[in-house]
């Protein structure tokens, strides 16, 4: 694994020319969109200015509706880098007219150029996402998402800008020069782009656009992982558009303030996106880190919570507007902002572990059209938040805070749901919680894990964290097996429940449970998953390797699947394992040890018995020692023969 941060992307032609090609992307669309509003609201009749606003936003989601699942296909379909350039060639197009639209001064024909764009994007979207896992290798993914997602929105805040920066001066040159231009760049950018293989070039192409759409959201919901996912990031956008669209209402109503305090709230938002996705890659030590997104949602929580609080607690008695330096004296000024800050650190957290997810778990040849289904309930989600927003501000006549505070309700409301839907989530949170704050874990091998297909991994049993230190940094979903007793136990049970473990008993203690063990790991291994034994049967007594029981032997019998070995080093006697024969004997001791896990090289089934199995992990532990001399197993209690 390389050991290089995400902005070493940036010096690689595999990623830069994509990176500035998407970045030159969303700038101009938001530097043309903020330009196209201003003129409305400046230069159309005071009654129709609601009415064009919402009808340019609609021609704007339109097309995701319409073409997303056309895009999809088109995208796996043929070589990505040439689909790249197209897209940008036609933007280039669409600029120019564009351009003289504002030279006419027509509004009607610049919103036209509008539904164009939502066009262009809707067909870049799954060209972009399905992109990055075909370039970049799988501990690179949330680095590189972090990257896009944080750019992104830091080009939406200057295009913002920029585009009312031009639009203000009392001639259409600038602001057609800038977007013709910076379409130009994206172009040049593109053709950058190194050769992208077709993902699957046999696909036959459905023109009819509702069957597809229809189709592709069958296909979506047919993959239960990644359409969670999907409705994680679907979610993200609802959230986040209620509170960008009320931005400058806010500001008006609730603040008194003019468009530079619009502009510090957005600045605060898109900077904590960006700050908030850049820190997904060292959080997630360079791997799809699910285990961020309940973080990312608690923040979300916690902090939209806040900023209801402080908005219907400012209670200002001031006449028309003010200016940034003004507003910044008003008592709750700050906490508003910094809510707004970390609202957009803990958007980051929860958005880029999703969007890696998505394309770690989609198949190669399937990745865009995934994609498009998202785009799909996206563009759904954000179409619902304005109708949320309409009926709630001007229907029932309530505050923005008030919407804010609903919206966070429902946040809550979504999440538990997702969460208890995919309990993968919380699973990994608490894993990452332990492995990161707990301990100070080194892992080595995780390579050797095969990236799909059933696999049993099977490791030294020395404390109850094991399985948390194994699901820490473990490629894929992994599934345990565990005693029943230890499964039924009062309060742990409904988290053993959680993370779908597999309870088993001796054919002495319950045949029945033995029989229905076994049923579960033929089934989790005919599925292509992940299932984890500690073949010793229990945890260790002493600290050393105990004998390794002969059912996975049988397992092998009845499905044949690769073996890999595992070993872990230095948890010996931790309050989590044995040391001490009383529970209330173990005081908290190894808290932030060095830890390790090392895992082996695969075995093929016909070469494995409990004994070899046993052999090969006692190597791995003693290889694990000879490496890193400060992981040794301290004779503790006994001398260990691992």
């Amino acid at each position: 694994m390389s050991t290089h941060s995400q902005f070493h992307l940036l010096k690689e032609r595999r990623y830069l020319p994509f990176f500035l090609t998407q970045f030159f992307g969303a700038f101009n669309d938001n530097v043309f969109k903020n330009a196209l509003i201003i003129m409305i609201a400046f230069q159309v009749a005071e009654q129709h200015i609601n009415l064009l606003t919402n009808l340019a936003f609609g021609l704007f989601i339109l097309p995701f509706f319409l073409f997303s699942a056309f895009a999809g296909q088109v995208a796996d379909k043929y070589p990505k880098d040439t689909l790249i350039r197209r897209i940008k060639m036609g933007e280039i197009a669409i600029m120019l007219l564009a351009s003289v639209g504002f030279y006419l001064n027509h509004v009607g024909l610049l919103i036209f150029v509008l539904f164009l764009m939502g066009s262009q994007s809707s067909l870049f979207g799954p060209v972009k996402y399905g992109y990055l896992p075909e370039k970049l290798n799988r501990h690179e993914l949330m680095g590189g998402n972090g990257l896009v997602e944080s750019s992104t929105f830091i080009s939406i805040l200057l295009g913002t800008i920029l585009g009312g920066v031009l639009i203000a001066m009392d001639s259409f040159v600038p602001i057609s020069l800038a977007v013709v231009g910076f379409a130009t760049l994206g172009y040049l950018s593109a053709r950058q782009i190194p050769l992208t293989p077709a993902a699957e070039p046999t696909i036959k192409l459905d023109w009819g656009l509702w069957r597809a759409t229809a189709d592709n959201l069958k296909t979506v919901k047919r993959h239960r992982d990644i359409y969670l996912a999907i409705m994680g990031i679907s979610w993200f956008w609802f959230f986040g558009s209620v509170f960008l669209a009320q931005m400058p209402n806010f500001t008006r109503l609730v603040l008194h303030g003019n468009e530079h305090v619009v502009t510090l709230l957005l600045t605060m938002f898109s900077v904590g996106i960006g700050v908030g996705s850049l820190l997904c890659e060292k959080l997630s030590n360079r791997r799809v880190e699910i285990g961020l997104v309940p973080l990312g949602a608690l923040g979300l929580a916690i902090f939209g919570l806040d900023l209801s609080i402080a908005g219907m607690g400012m209670d200002l008695d001031i006449e028309g507007i003010v200016g940034l330096g003004e507003v910044l004296t008003f008592t709750g000024t700050y906490r508003i902002n910094f809510d707004l800050l970390m609202i957009g650190v803990f958007g980051g957290l929860y958005i880029v572990p999703l969007y890696s997810m998505v394309q770690a778990r989609s198949e190669k040849s399937w990745v865009s059209r995934m994609i498009a289904g998202n785009n799909i309930i996206n563009a759904l989600f954000m179409v619902v938040a304005a109708l949320l927003g309409m009926v709630v501000l001007a229907g029932l006549d309530w505050s923005i805070p008030q919407l804010f505070l609903i919206t966070i309700g429902l946040h809550i409301i979504v999440s538990l749901i997702i969460f208890k839907l995919m309990p993968d989530f919380i699973v990994r949170l608490v894993a990452w919680v332990v492995s990161t704050l707990v301990y100070r874990t080194r892992y080595s091998g995780l390579h050797n894990i095969p990236a799909d297909g059933g696999v049993i991994l099977a490791c030294n049993h020395i404390s109850f964290m094991d399985p948390v230190i194994i699901s820490a940094r473990s490629p894929r979903p992994v599934r345990y097996v565990m005693h029943d007793r230890i499964y039924h136990l009062p309060i742990l049970h409904w988290i053993f429940r959680l993370a779908r473990c597999i309870p088993i008993a001796s054919e002495k203690e319950n045949p029945e449970v033995l029989a229905e063990a076994y049923r579960q790991i033929y089934a989790r291994l005919e599925a292509g998953e992940v299932v984890v034994v500690f073949p010793e049967g229990r945890l260790t007594d002493d600290g050393r390797v105990g004998e390794f029981k002969r059912g996975i032997e049988k397992v092998l019998q009845k499905y044949p699947v690769p073996v890999v070995p595992m070993a872990l080093n230095n948890l010996w006697g931790s309050m989590f394992s044995r040391y001490r024969k009383k529970w209330y004997q173990r005081w908290p001791r190894k808290l932030w040890a060095r830890i390790e896990l090392i895992v082996g090289e695969p075995m093929v089934p016909e070469e494995v018995t409990a004994v070899e199995l046993q052999r090969r992990v006692i190597a791995l532990k003693n290889q694990a020692k000879a490496d890193n001399p400060l992981l040794p197993d301290p004779p503790l209690k006994t001398d260990s023969r691992a």
